[in-house]
């Protein structure tokens, strides 16, 4: 598809997100079972189920405009994700890794607000509010498993990594 087009370029990037979703509902659970820390479990077992529901309001958007989601493949996901599972076949103590693998889900996480902020300011443009609504839905959604991360790493995951907490 040629990019001649606002509507072209939302489309895009509404396929770019759908890829980064797919590609993040299999990374989650490989980050979940490396994490050591209960908490940072959870965390990414409640993204995990976010992250299903951001699929199916993509889904949904995707059927309004009559476009098919596939088609396109995240490389900015895809790398993020070998970034991060690189730290999961190194030599790293549990609690280092807990910290580790919280940067690279705020990678992740940044990297998709940025996504969603784009894709709603072109709906909005587009005259498409049921959608922007939609993707302002989920860019809340992500900033706040960031928020999760933050509070996790700033109250004692990074405490552990420095081995000031047992």
């Amino acid at each position: 598809m040629k990019l001649d087009s606002l509507e072209k370029l939302y489309v895009h990037e509404l396929k770019d997100l759908y890829s980064a979703e797919t590609q993040l509902l299999e990374a989650l659970p490989k980050m979940q079972e490396a994490a050591s820390n209960s908490e940072l479990k959870e965390a990414f077992e409640s993204h995990l189920e976010e992250t299903k529901t951001h699929v199916a309001r993509l889904e949904t958007i995707f059927s309004d405009l009559e476009f098919e989601p596939r088609g396109h493949k995240c490389a900015a996901m895809e790398g993020l994700i070998k970034e991060g599972e690189s730290l999961l076949k190194s030599d790293i103590e549990p609690s280092v890794l807990d910290a580790a693998l919280i940067a690279a889900a705020q990678r992740v996480e940044h990297y998709e607000m940025a996504g969603y902020g784009t894709a709603r300011t072109f709906a909005e443009k587009l005259g498409h509010q049921k959608a922007a609504d939609a993707l302002q839905e989920t860019l809340n959604e992500e900033g706040h498993a960031n928020q999760t991360l933050s509070r996790l790493a700033e109250r004692k995951i990074n405490f552990l990594a420095m081995g000031m907490v047992r």
